[in-house]
């Protein structure tokens, strides 16, 4: 039976349109539209409920050494309050989850992980922890809100105390608070724009979200659903768990290399993908320059005058859709490195349709500072 967030009720009344994702009953989109909503998140604001995500303490004297072996990240020269991505990856090399984990003190990590992950990522982590550690599923004590945009950091200076809001992208504040509710402020995001994600006690959610959304409606805060956070983290070539990566893709493949630190004495995967060598395949952005939208598991192909149809194979998309603030379709693929170059002209088996493509640089959209 899927399961619900704190925020559902508030979803419902809304005219959020209630879909299911990673086990859990969430808004597509509101009434506004995903196109709206978007355009809001990159003009003005907009507020996720982010609730389904995953949270698991790592504490104890030996928390750094478990952190350093179960993931491909160093969080050896963690400052508190500091924030690190990182995947997690199985014995193969492939990728278990790719998750957040922030630094609360010496022997106290915090961890976000992907909602329909969240039982696998933390069996995963029991399963291979070692000395004096303790791993705890904490998921169901937390609230989790993205607020994103670029007035989203006017709106929470109205409620929250400057020394209590983080300064720099990547950090948190464990003790700060929102509109008197005690919350987690962290300086991240899923957009590829400015803004916060804020943890709050399950119970302080609706209070929370509709303080927010009150607090910013002048500034054209709305709420935004799935939708627009997929559309969103694809303009920004943002990878997402079970489209760019899986069991069977290394992050080195997906083009993850500063979160794995091959440097580091051990950590799981790291021989595998030592004796793999140079990754064969490569994460790409494409641009459709055909008529159609790409969309994820596709076909992409070379042209190739030895072939018998005269063109080869070479990869699959990971992912695709229709970017409203960019204003055209673009999508990521997985292809083998030596078409990988930007400018390859490519094409992408649309249902039977054949859909020209060219590389192109990712990001595909990046904030100005």
């Amino acid at each position: 039976m899927e399961l619900k967030t704190p925020l559902y009720d508030a979803h419902v009344k809304a005219g959020g349109k209630i879909v299911e994702f990673g086990g859990y009953l969430l808004p597509v989109q509101y009434e506004t539209g995903v196109i709206k909503e978007h355009m809001a998140v990159r003009t003005q604001a907009g507020l996720f409920d982010v609730s389904h995500m995953g949270e698991v303490l790592c504490e104890g004297k030996d928390a750094l050494a478990n952190l350093n072996q179960i993931l491909t990240n160093d969080f050896t020269n963690m400052v508190d309050g500091q924030a690190r991505y990182s995947p997690m990856c199985n014995e193969h090399g492939g990728t278990v989850d790719d998750l957040i984990v922030y630094k609360k003190s010496d022997e106290h990590y915090f961890i976000v992980v992907n909602a329909a992950n969240k039982d696998k990522d933390y069996q995963w982590m029991l399963r291979h922890q070692f000395g004096k550690v303790t791993f705890k599923d904490v998921s169901s004590e937390y609230a989790q809100l993205a607020l994103q945009g670029p007035k989203a950091m006017e709106i929470l200076r109205r409620l929250a105390p400057e020394d209590k809001i983080p300064t720099k992208y990547y950090h948190a504040v464990f003790d700060g608070e929102v509109g008197g509710i005690p919350c987690i402020i962290s300086k991240t995001g899923y957009t590829g724009e400015d803004g916060v994600e804020l943890y709050a006690s399950a119970d302080q959610a609706e209070k929370l979200w509709d303080l927010l959304l009150e607090t910013g409606r002048d500034d054209g805060l709305i709420p935004c659903g799935l939708g627009a956070r997929d559309t969103l983290r694809m303009e920004a070539a943002m990878p997402l768990y079970g489209h760019e990566m899986n069991d069977d893709v290394t992050p080195l493949e997906t083009g993850l290399n500063f979160a794995v630190k091959m440097k580091k004495d051990d950590f799981i995967g790291k021989s595998a993908m030592e004796e793999a060598g140079a990754p064969k395949i490569k994460r790409v952005g494409l641009k459709v320059t055909g008529r159609g939208i790409i969309r994820e598991d596709q076909t992409v192909y070379a042209e190739d005058a030895s072939a018998p149809d005269g063109r080869k194979e070479i990869g699959h998309t990971t992912s695709g859709t229709h970017c409203p603030f960019l204003g055209e379709p673009v999508g990521m693929a997985l292809i083998d490195k030596e078409y990988a170059e930007v400018g390859t002209k490519l094409i992408v088996d649309v249902r039977g349709r054949m859909v020209e493509v060219e590389i192109v640089p990712l990001p595909f959209y990046t904030r100005a500072k």
